[in-house]
């Protein structure tokens, strides 16, 4: 359907003679397609599995799924870790078809990150039950769940698909009325591990010895099957999340395509403030190329804001055409009907090129892109490769260009590929022992089961724990048992995510004749994306927040044509709670405890598109949410004859460089850790850089920075001495607005605190 249709191979040639092209991209890297390795259909394997692999032109395992296959059926839990696009999935299907069809009382529960990839698996899976010829039965059970079938499931239901949303408020709290599934439940896949990370992972890593639990009351040892994309530490991971012992598979089997990778850097447009091209501006006219040849492509983006402005720039290329759909936008928020018309148009070929944040990171099924451009570093080496994944799946020829933002990490990232390309990924490190996190969840698990004064939970000694409960009267104590004797309920006082428990509706009040809703948001982001005279942009439409009412967590919105966006800020204000240790040295203080910190937005900018000027402000007039967490930060003595906004320009400076390679230190996603300044700090008045995990409780990121703040501030130093500006830019020190000299006043902070610590 597209003209001018051409190959990656034949577009790439023509791009090594592109002069406008060719100045831009710093490094040009090809990894070579690879063969599978394959092994036989298991002996035992039942015969209407292999009847249906092979009506889908399978006739022998990928040696990563037999692999798999053999674990199971010895009764070893396990993890495999292999690539986007390997065929996953066959690892737990197999095991679990083969179980219900040698005993067909046998249950499994299938556990999804996202509604929208268990409705996705939920279409593949029944396509091979089908094509088996067999009655088993696989639900999808969740929110949308309609309760007319919801006594079905209970009762009769081989395999349930959920999210850890539903299991833990909808399943377990209610186990009685799924004793069929208790009582034979064989087996529990977690999919897609690696979203199982910071405060959610650790509450996940809680419901999971919650349901454990209810198990061994109802006489069942399920198997734990677990499949993730590539990170460090998948069996560690595994075992801690789901306390039990786990092999590993991380050796795949499935074919790789070839894969070009162009690091793309964007022209400097002023060389004194060592400015460079916007990454949003560079990234339209690279798809733009790609939509002009024809080639199929998802365009990866960091926010809301920049896929909704992607996707305004993009359809100026089809303005012309009536009711076309070919460029499309994707992200949470989306109405679920609109996000699977969205991915059935990939799947189908109608849509060529779709801009996504990373809610299309995960394995939904989109089908056969051949391009994939990142704006900017995703924030991790695992969802660059994830991303990357979604080009090529079907062992074509893919092209991934990695298009750097300014910022300092982007521009290390672009003059540095193999840290990208051959840097070992990060860990994904959850922090069961929170104890905010696990007094939530023995709540909820004292409410499902009584315990005995002789039982443990998981891992835990929680005897001390339960008496604490009992003082605050929502247990009470007989002879050998606690019972739960409060009327709440607590599951549903316990919000999984680390974003706060509701969401924002967001409601179009456009129409004449009455609202609609066409989307939702998390609280936090609501603060800077939601405030009233906001610009919120939804498919490329431009619309005004004309109320946000925070109470009833409802923005009513109405459909505008305006030639600018709107950007918000939020200051940060921070208390100290405690401190659990220090290190003092002549002139210097490390420390690490909890802090307190205040999230307040304050004023939103007006800038325009195209040329990306500010036009006007506002304030924002929203209160501010609080947050405990964990800190490391490290005071100083002032340097002499410095004036207190030197000290400012020098701390703001040092902040943003520092925050920039701590991510390459602690192997976690940038956005995991916050860099505070203080230019004088409420507990010493002694200038103080804050470093803080940015998820209430903290997951102790900023403990690991205690340990190693030496290696950190080195590397910063290096980086700002060698950029090619003059006095500080974005891909060093953050944008400067005159020519101050704070590039030398950074560095000599960031020296000062170097040689303190050594």
């Amino acid at each position: 359907m597209f003209s001018k249709k051409r190959t990656i191979d034949e577009l790439l040639n023509e791009w090594q003679y592109d002069e406008e092209l060719k100045q831009n991209i710093l490094h040009w890297h090809t990894l070579e397609a690879a063969p599978a390795s394959f092994a036989p259909f298991p002996d035992n394997l039942h015969p209407s599995i292999r009847k249906a692999l092979e009506s889908r032109g399978i006739n022998q395992l990928y040696t990563h799924q037999r692999e798999a296959f053999d674990y199971a059926a010895n009764g070893k839990s396990f993890t495999a870790v292999t690539p986007t696009a390997s065929g996953k999935s066959l690892c737990y299907h197999l095991p679990v078809l083969q179980k219900i069809l040698e005993d067909p009382s046998s249950r499994a529960i299938y556990l999804f990150p996202t509604k929208a990839l268990a409705q996705d698996q939920k279409s593949d899976l029944n396509e091979l039950i089908e094509a088996m010829g067999v009655e088993i039965l696989s639900y999808t059970y969740d929110g949308d769940t309609a309760p007319a079938i919801r006594q079905k499931i209970r009762k009769a239901g081989h395999i349930v698909m959920t999210n850890p949303d539903m299991l833990h408020s909808g399943i377990l709290p209610h186990h009685t009325k799924w004793v069929s599934l208790f009582e034979n439940l064989k087996y529990i896949v977690i999919d897609e591990l690696h979203t199982y990370k910071g405060v959610f992972g650790s509450h996940v890593a809680h419901v999971i010895r919650r349901l454990k639990r209810i198990c061994a009351f109802y006489g069942s040892d399920p198997i734990f099957i677990c499949t993730s994309a590539t990170i460090k530490n998948p069996k560690e991971l595994a075992e801690k999340l789901t306390n039990s012992t786990h092999e590993l598979i991380a050796k795949s089997g499935a074919p790789v395509g070839k894969k070009t990778f162009l690091f793309y850097n964007p022209p400097i447009v002023h060389p004194t403030f060592g400015v460079r091209r916007s990454s949003i501006l560079e990234v339209k006219d690279l798809a733009s190329r790609l939509f002009e040849a024809g080639i199929q492509a998802i365009v990866f983006a960091k926010s809301r804001v920049r896929v909704e402005m992607l996707v305004t720039y993009l359809k100026n290329l089809t303005k012309n055409k009536i009711h076309d759909e070919s460029i499309r936008g994707y992200r949470g928020g989306y109405l679920p009907t609109e996000r699977r018309a969205i991915e059935k148009g990939l799947r189908d070929g109608t849509i060529q090129v779709v801009v996504s944040t990373n809610a299309l990171e995960l394995g939904v099924d989109i089908g056969q892109l051949q391009a994939c451009i990142m704006t900017g570093y995703p924030g991790n080496i695992a969802s660059a490769w994830q991303q990357a994944g979604r080009a090529g799946r079907r062992q074509d020829s893919a092209l991934i260009i990695y298009v750097a933002n300014s910022t300092a990490l982007d521009q290390y990232v672009v003059n540095h590929p193999a840290y990208l390309l051959g840097s070992s990924p990060e860990e994904a490190l959850i922090n069961p022992e929170n104890i905010l996190i696990l007094m939530d969840h023995l709540k909820c698990a004292a409410f499902e089961l009584p315990f005995s004064t002789a039982d443990s939970y998981g891992e835990f000694e929680v005897q001390e724990l339960l008496e604490f409960l009992q003082e605050e009267g929502v247990l009470v104590k007989t002879s050998s048992t606690w019972y739960w004797m409060s009327e709440r309920f607590p599951a549903h006082e316990v919000s999984l995510r680390s974003a706060s428990q509701e969401n924002v509706v967001i409601i179009d009040m456009t129409i004449p004749a009455g609202t609609k809703v066409i989307g939702e948001m998390d609280t936090y982001s609501a603060m800077t994306l939601l405030h009233e005279e906001a610009i919120y942009l939804h498919q490329g439409t431009q619309f005004q927040v004309e109320e946000l009412d925070w109470e009833e967590k409802k923005a009513y919105v109405r459909e505008v044509d305006v030639d600018y966006f709107t950007d918000a800020n939020l200051a940060v204000e921070l208390k100290i709670l405690n401190e659990d240790r220090n290190a003092a040295y002549k002139s210097a203080t490390v420390s690490y405890g909890d802090i307190s910190l205040l999230a307040i937005p304050t004023i939103f900018k007006k800038i325009r598109f195209g040329t990306h000027e500010n036009i006007g402000s506002g304030k924002i007039h929203i209160p501010p949410l609080e947050m405990h967490t964990n800190a490391t930060w490290i005071s100083f003595n002032l340097p002499e004859n410095w004036s207190e906004e030197m000290l400012t320009d020098a701390l703001t400076g040092a902040a943003y460089a520092t925050g920039s390679f701590i991510p390459l230190y602690i192997q976690c996603d940038r956005s995991d850790v916050s860099v505070v300044p203080q230019v004088k700090s409420a507990h010493n008045e002694q200038p103080t850089l804050f470093i803080y995990d940015s998820y209430p409780g903290g997951i102790g990121l900023a403990e690991r920075v205690y340990h190693i703040l030496g290696p950190i501030l080195e590397e910063t130093i290096q980086h700002v001495r060698s950029c090619p500006c003059k006095s500080g830019c974005p891909s060093c020190i953050g944008a400067q607005d005159s020519l101050n000299e704070s590039k030398d006043k950074v560095i000599k902070v960031l020296t000062i605190l170097k040689n303190e610590i050594g």
